[in-house]
């Protein structure tokens, strides 16, 4: 009887600890958020229409007053960024062409508008030279160069990138400090990355800018993400959602934190599903197929995944979603070859380690390893830290029989597993 008793004590022991550690992953409460999800009014994209409305009669009465295009123009990408409808980014493009057109491309802020629209749809190289013509016509140099070094960066341009970066130096401005915490973070020092977006946030506070603390709070967030603080991500996810009650990017970054560090799927699900509602993302197809394989529901995913590309064809996303549509080629023997021309594409347009990276993942998929280690060799290896680009680069390691190199790689991938989903937590113990 002692002994039948002991053992009821371990294992009740046991089943308390067990119990104890599931309740510190839980940070997320459906209390904090539900508000959010069921969201039926929308005053900011009310505003934009109205401002839409307002601008464009204000036009049609005076088409002389070409200032209105530029205008009209912000109104339509603020109301892309509110509901992912990329038919209004392509509309604010149609108008700003025109407004440049009319000033014969000399206006800087019309240039800069245009670039930063081609940004979106990730038109760099033409985003390059309209902001290089904005900085030679010499007015607002700095905000040209901010822009210049967002271009150059998207580019891979990186040594051009820092000169822009270093010409904008000021401690005390903002749009500098977000932009050395991007330059730090891409060199791989998260650490000072968020130091330098906590100094930028406090200033966002300091000026009461609606817009600029979104932006930090939902920014910061991830960055809290990526160094595994996930209850200080998910307090600034909610800081914005605070502000801005149908930020879809901070409830994405909700339902990830479910998702990923609390494996409750259903709720990640119910999370997406409302956003759904008001945001057109095709995004969300990709993480519910994401969902779905995690749960080993092989035809649900298949299902989301059929989707996603029908939305791709259907709405024209250009190269926007290039890399998603690389690495799901790359999956399939059948798609592979897809996959290379993409990789390939990517890297002439914008010849970044990432876009390396895609290439050099192809070429293994395609059962050319030694192409693929040339590659990670000379264009990817020390120069991302991005973890999906890490855990690439084990793999072709241990595909080429250089397994010392895994080691290393392994170790920082135990940490990244929240960053790159739950399914990669299975992948990375088998390296």
């Amino acid at each position: 009887m002692k002994t039948i008793s002991k053992i009821l004590i371990v294992f009740v022991v046991a089943l308390n600890l067990v119990s104890c550690d599931q309740s510190t992953k839980q940070i997320t409460n459906p209390k904090d958020y539900n508000d959010y999800l069921g969201m039926k009014i929308n005053e900011d994209l009310d505003f934009t229409v109205e401002e839409i409305k307002f601008w464009e009669d204000k036009y049609a009465a005076d088409t002389v007053q070409k200032s209105y295009l530029g205008i009209i123009a912000s109104k339509y990408t603020a109301r892309f960024q509110q509901t992912a409808s990329i038919n209004y980014l392509y509309q604010a493009e149609e108008l700003l062409v025109k407004a440049n057109q009319a000033r014969n491309y000399k206006n800087v802020g019309s240039l800069r508008a245009l670039a930063r629209n081609y940004i979106a749809q990730h038109r760099f190289k033409e985003a390059l030279l309209l902001a290089q013509k904005a900085l030679a016509i010499g007015e607002s140099q700095m905000e040209s160069r901010k822009l210049l070094f967002d271009v150059q960066m998207e580019l891979g341009n990186y040594n051009e990138a820092q000169t822009h970066l270093e010409a904008i130096k000021d401690m005390k401005d903002y749009d500098y400090l977000i932009r050395l915490a991007k330059w730090n973070d891409h060199i791989g020092d998260l650490d000072t990355a968020i130091s330098f977006m906590e100094k930028a946030k406090t200033i966002a506070e300091k000026e009461k800018n609606k817009v600029l603390k979104i932006w930090s709070y939902s920014n910061i967030a991830d960055f809290y993400g990526h160094a595994g603080r996930i209850s200080d991500s998910y307090a600034y996810y909610l800081k914005t959602l605070a502000i801005d009650p149908n930020n879809a990017y901070a409830l994405k970054g909700i339902a990830w934190i479910v998702f990923s560090y609390e494996r409750n799927i259903p709720e990640a699900k119910r999370i997406i599903s409302a956003i759904e509602k008001n945001y057109d993302a095709p995004d969300f197809l990709l993480l519910k197929s994401e969902m779905a394989s995690f749960e080993g529901n092989k035809e649900e995913a298949e299902k989301f995944k059929n989707a996603y590309f029908e939305k791709l064809s259907k709405d024209n996303y250009g190269a926007m979603y290039n890399k998603y549509n690389a690495l799901l080629y790359a999956e399939n023997q059948a798609t592979v070859a897809k996959a290379l021309e993409i990789a390939k594409t990517e890297v002439q347009h914008r010849p970044t380690p990432e876009s390396y990276d895609l290439l050099a993942w192809s070429y293994l998929k395609d059962g050319d390893a030694k192409k693929a280690l040339e590659i990670a060799n000379t264009k990817v290896a020390g120069q991302s830290y991005e973890p999906i680009i890490q855990y690439h680069l084990a793999m072709i390691y241990k595909t080429n029989q250089q397994i010392d190199k895994i080691p290393q790689l392994k170790k920082e991938l135990e940490g990244s597993i929240y960053e790159l989903g739950p399914e990669f937590e299975a992948k990375i113990k088998q390296l």
